[in-house]
C-alpha cells in the first residue's frame, strides 16, 4: 500500500477516526445499518456497491494465496445446516459459551473475558506510554528491551498483568465463575456505561442459533445454523482425501457465513451475528503439528504484511486459555481504532476433531499413510480468519484525511490498487466536443478486465475527489487534445495516481497494458513466495 505523506494528515483521535471511518462507509456505499428503514437490526450489517466489491477481492487473494500458491490444498463449499449431531461431536453444544456478566446500574450485559482483556490493555498501554516518556528523555542511546526488564514501575505494571493473566486462566480453566466475577471487583472494572461497579453472578450462554428442519412443526427436528466452517471441514475428510488422492501434509480451505448470537456485539463489523469466515484445516502426520504450526504463523503474518500495513500494526498473541481441543493456539491481533484485537486465528487443534466425529458417527476417519504402512487419524493446524475484520482492518487503515497545497481537504481512501472496488475512473474532462464519445470507447475496452467507473457529472475536481474518497488508483482523464488529430498528444490521455496526485500521459493503445500492471493480484501473490 502506498501511503500518503503523514505531515499532510489531519491529526484525529482514535475514537474519532473509528466514528469517521462509519459514517464514510454509509456514505460511499460499503456497508448499511442491515434493514434501515425499520431501524436497523443490532450487530448485522449489509454490504453496499463498492464493499461487496472489496469483500470479494479480500476473499479472491485470500483464496488463491491458499489453493493456487499451494498445491497441496485444495477448497470446498459445505452447506450451513448440517446433521446436528455435528455440533455435539465438535463440543458446540456443551462448550460453546460466553462468560457473561451484567452492570445493574446501566441494565447492560458484557462478556466478563473481554471487560478483564479490555482493563489488561489499559496497563499494558501504561507500560508503552512509560516507554516513549523514557524514550523521548534518552534519544537514541535509548534501549526499550534494557528499559522493560529494569525500571521498577514498569516491572510492576508487567507483574500485575500476570497476576491477573494468571488468575483469569486458572479460573476459566476451572470454569469457575465466581472467582471470574471476583477478579472484575478486585481489579475495581467499572461499567463503561454506569461507571459503577455494581455487577451481577457471571453466568454462561450459549452462542448457537437453533431452528427446526421439517414440513410440519410436529415431526420437526431442532438444527443449527452453524457458528463456524470448519467443521464441513472435518466430516469432509474423506470425502476429499479419497476423490482428490491427497497425501498428508494437505489442507482443505472453505469460506463462507457462519451465526453467533453474540449477546455482546459492538465496534460495527467486528463482531457481529451474521459473519463471514476464511477458514482452512491442514492435516499432518502426528507429531510434526507444532513445525507446521510455526509454518503456519510465519506464512499468515506474511500475507496480512502483504497488505501494505506496517509490521507494528500486527502482533501474535498466545491464548491464555487453550480451546477443548488445541494443543497450541495464537491470534494475529491487529490495531483497530479501538486497539489490537483479534484477526486471525492460528491453532493446533490435534486429532480432537476427527477422533470426535469418528466416536459419534461410527465412521471411520483415518489416513493411511503408505511411507508408514499403517493408519492414523491425522492432526490438524488450522488458519481461521474472519472476512469482516479483514474488511474493518483494511478500511480503517486505508482511510485518510489530508490537506492539499491549496488549504482543501480530501478524503482518501489508500487501499492496495488490486483490493480496490475500483480499478479506473474514465472521466471526459467536458460533456461535448467529442469526449464522452472518446471516453466510452475506452470504458468499453477496460470493462472486461477491470470494474471501471465513467463519470461525466460536475468539475474534474470533484470527480477526482470522488474517486479518492472510494479508493480508485487511477483516474484516466479524456481532453481535447486526446482527440485533435493535429496535436502532439492526440489519442493519449491522462492517468492521475490517487495516492500522489502525480499525473502522467499515455497512450491511449498502452492503457490496458498499463492498468493491468498495477492492479494485478499477481505481484502480490508472487511476494508471498519472495
Amino acid at each position: 500500500m502506498i501511503t500518503t505523506d503523514p505531515e499532510k494528515q489531519i491529526p484525529v483521535n482514535k475514537e474519532d477516526l473509528f466514528k469517521n471511518v462509519i459514517s464514510h462507509s454509509k456514505e460511499y456505499g460499503f456497508i448499511f445499518p442491515s434493514s434501515e428503514i425499520y431501524d436497523g437490526l443490532s450487530a448485522v450489517y449489509d454490504y453496499g456497491q463498492l464493499g461487496v466489491e472489496l469483500k470479494k477481492n479480500i476473499r479472491e487473494y485470500w483464496w488463491k494465496s491458499m489453493t493456487q500458491l499451494h498445491e497441496n490444498i485444495v477448497g470446498i463449499d459445505a452447506a450451513i445446516f448440517m446433521h446436528p449431531t455435528t455440533w455435539k461431536a465438535s463440543g458446540h453444544v456443551d462448550a460453546f459459551n460466553d462468560p457473561l456478566i451484567d452492570n445493574k446500574d446501566s441494565k447492560k450485559r458484557y462478556r466478563a473475558d473481554v471487560l478483564i482483556d479490555d482493563h489488561l490493555a489499559k496497563i499494558e498501554s501504561k507500560i508503552d506510554k512509560e516507554i516513549e516518556k523514557a524514550a523521548k528523555r534518552f534519544g537514541e542511546t535509548f534501549d526499550a528491551k534494557m528499559y522493560r526488564s529494569t525500571n521498577p514501575r514498569v516491572l510492576e505494571y508487567q507483574k500485575k498483568i500476570e497476576e491477573i493473566s494468571g488468575r483469569f486462566k486458572t479460573a476459566l480453566t476451572n470454569n469457575d465463575l465466581v472467582e471470574v466475577k471476583q477478579i472484575i471487583i478486585d481489579c475495581e472494572i467499572v461499567c463503561p456505561v454506569s461507571g459503577s461497579r455494581n455487577w451481577t453472578d457471571v453466568r454462561q450462554f450459549n452462542l448457537m442459533f437453533s431452528t427446526q428442519m421439517g414440513s410440519v412443526s410436529e415431526d420437526a427436528g431442532t438444527i443449527y445454523l452453524r457458528p463456524e466452517t470448519a467443521q464441513g471441514i472435518f466430516v469432509n475428510f474423506l470425502n476429499v482425501q479419497k476423490s482428490g488422492r491427497m497425501k498428508i501434509p494437505f489442507g482443505i480451505a472453505q469460506t463462507g457465513k457462519a451465526f453467533r448470537n453474540e449477546i455482546v456485539a459492538r465496534q460495527f463489523i467486528f463482531r457481529m451475528r451474521e459473519f463471514e469466515q476464511m477458514e482452512m484445516q491442514f492435516f499432518v502426520k502426528p507429531g510434526t503439528e507444532m513445525d507446521w504450526y510455526a509454518y503456519w504463523k510465519e506464512a499468515r503474518m506474511k500475507w496480512h504484511t502483504s497488505l501494505g500495513s506496517p509490521m507494528d500494526k500486527y502482533r501474535f498473541h498466545d491464548h491464555i486459555k487453550l480451546a477443548h481441543y488445541a494443543n497450541a493456539a495464537c491470534d494475529i491481533e491487529f490495531e483497530f481504532p479501538f486497539g489490537f484485537k483479534e484477526l486471525e486465528g492460528i491453532h493446533s487443534r490435534t486429532d480432537f476433531d476427527l477422533k470426535s466425529h469418528e466416536q459419534h458417527s461410527g465412521k471411520k476417519l483415518q489416513y493411511f499413510d503408505p511411507e508408514e504402512n499403517k493408519n492414523y487419524v491425522p492432526y490438524v493446524v488450522e488458519t481461521s480468519i474472519g472476512l469482516d475484520r479483514m474488511f474493518l482492518a483494511l478500511l480503517s487503515d486505508a482511510y485518510k484525511n489530508e490537506v492539499l497545497e491549496d488549504g482543501t481537504i480530501r478524503d482518501v481512501l489508500n487501499l492496495p490498487a488490486f483490493l480496490a472496488p475500483v480499478k479506473a475512473a474514465i472521466l471526459p474532462l467536458v460533456k461535448k466536443d467529442g469526449l464522452p464519445e472518446k471516453a466510452k470507447e475506452i470504458m468499453n475496452i477496460l470493462k472486461f478486465d477491470h470494474l471501471c467507473h465513467y463519470d461525466e457529472k460536475d468539475s474534474i475536481g470533484k470527480r477526482y475527489r470522488r474517486q479518492d474518497a472510494i479508493g480508485t488508483p487511477f483516474c484516466i482523464t479524456i481532453d481535447h487534445e486526446t482527440t485533435d488529430p493535429s496535436s502532439a498528444n492526440y489519442n493519449t490521455v491522462t492517468i492521475r495516481h490517487r495516492d500522489t496526485m502525480r499525473q502522467e500521459r499515455v497512450k491511449v493503445d498502452q492503457l490496458p497494458g498499463i492498468i493491468e500492471e498495477k492492479v494485478s493480484m499477481k505481484k502480490a501473490l508472487k511476494s508471498l513466495e519472495a
